[in-house]
């Protein structure tokens, strides 16, 4: 069925970056047809959805996720990042069986799909990503992710992989689900770390990646201890070994970048690797403020992300592109992360983030039509310029704002209500398997 949202305040996110006042989108297809004002148009399949006095604008896009750890939400507080996973994350994320796997991919797709996300960049657990897949096909979102891989000798022995195993489980996952249900899910490579991951798994899944035209996701330099062992096992830093290693490229989204060297910015710049932001949880896990405003005036490719739950602890595009527009400022100056372009961090940089910025990321014909409606008449957003949408929408705006969200043409979001998810029973499973990978977490 094709859609016409009428009267609104489009936010295109289009070259130009035109803000347009009472004007309308229309979806065909699962495309955008086209914007602009008056589309009107006859048609027995066409459904009108009026949205005078909202923002209509590109679904956000996280390029950092992990759906395996919601579960593990408010369970691992208080600590830094090697700590954190050794004590809490790993032991907890070897608990996982199938079933808590789904409950909690379903738990991050309701969360994010309230929050007005359409898409993310997810790093699972080692097994049961077929779960998280699963997930993400049921309930209508759009997915790029894969397995970690951990080949390292000391991984957690819940865990640990050989190097030949963490590739043919990688391979198989991707010959069952990259490209499927109409290209709204993609697999990646996704090692865990450098830590976790031996040279040889490193260079065959940079070897891997070309070969079959796909993402690789990782992190790097996102704590500086975890910047001194590499330094120690290596010889080299965290973005040099991946460029050693054959890594580097627009193929390449490299969670955090806290610690960054000027060679690695330079890089990154060369190189056309995007670095995923997650100001949440580089605050709460103590890690440190990555240096965003001085990568994007190199011209490195910067996006947004919440990382996990346990370490943020919500994944709310809202609260992450308030942080990433206040933080860097006693820094940097006042003007230093001006809304517009945090708002292309959470669209269009989330878009180059999973490979997709010729579909994704901006609400032009052509492109898919992935949509979220922002209602900003409430008190916390109240008053401000009509001429200006995007400071209410970066500084003031919240998740519970979020009224409509289309993916792929499709309604999965009307009127704050999930309609491809029952938020009732999946807080019921969450609550559950929570509190059974608890007990039995070792």
């Amino acid at each position: 069925m094709d859609l016409l949202l009428t009267n609104g305040t489009v936010v295109t996110m289009n070259r130009e970056r035109e803000v347009l006042a009472e004007a309308d989108v229309l979806i065909q297809d699962g495309r955008i047809a086209r914007v602009g004002r008056n589309l009107r148009t006859r048609g027995a399949s066409l459904r009108v959805l009026d949205v005078k006095g909202r923002v209509v604008l590109p679904g956000f896009i996280h390029g950092h996720l992990h759906a395996c750890q919601t579960l593990f939400r408010n369970r691992a507080d208080g600590l830094e990042l090697l700590d954190w996973l050794r004590e809490r994350i790993w032991p907890f994320e070897a608990a996982h069986d199938a079933d808590s796997m789904r409950a909690s991919a379903d738990l991050t797709f309701a969360e994010l799909i309230r929050s007005g996300a359409t898409a993310a960049l997810d790093m699972g657990s080692v097994r049961h990503y077929d779960a998280v897949f699963e997930s993400a096909r049921d309930s209508g979102f759009r997915l790029t992710g894969g397995k970690a891989m951990m080949d390292a000798p000391d991984t957690h022995p819940g865990l640990a992989e050989s190097t030949e195993a963490s590739l043919a489980e990688s391979l198989a996952l991707l010959e069952r689900w990259h490209g499927t249900h109409g290209g709204r899910l993609h697999y990646a490579l996704t090692p865990r770390f450098v830590l976790s991951c031996t040279e040889k798994l490193l260079r065959e899944v940079g070897r891997l990646a070309r070969e079959k035209q796909v993402r690789i996701h990782t992190h790097a330099s996102e704590n500086r201890t975890e910047c001194e062992v590499v330094r120690q096992l290596t010889g080299r830093d965290n973005i040099a070994w991946f460029h050693e290693l054959g890594l580097t490229g627009p193929h390449l989204t490299l969670a955090h970048c806290v610690w960054p060297t000027a060679e690695e910015i330079g890089l990154l710049r060369d190189t056309g690797t995007v670095v995923c932001h997650c100001p949440g949880s580089n605050l709460k896990l103590a890690s440190g403020i990555a240096p965003v405003p001085e990568m994007l005036d190199a011209g490195v490719n910067v996006c947004l992300g919440a990382d996990g739950a346990p370490c943020n602890n919500n994944l709310d595009m809202f609260v992450e592109m308030r942080l990433a527009a206040l933080m860097h400022k006693p820094r940097v100056g006042p003007r230093g992360m001006p809304p517009e372009r945090v708002l292309e961090m959470a669209t269009l940089g989330g878009a180059r983030a999973l490979g997709l910025e010729s579909e994704l990321g901006s609400l032009e014909a052509g492109k898919r039509a992935d949509v979220t409606v922002v209602d900003l008449s409430g008190l916390h957003t109240t008053p401000f310029d009509p001429r200006d949408v995007l400071s209410p929408l970066v500084y003031a705006a919240r998740s519970s704002d979020v009224v409509h969200v289309i993916i792929d043409g499709r309604l999965v979001l009307k009127d704050r209500t999930l309609l491809t998810l029952d938020a009732s029973a999946v807080a019921a499973s969450a609550h559950q398997h929570s509190a059974r990978i608890a007990a039995r977490r070792r």
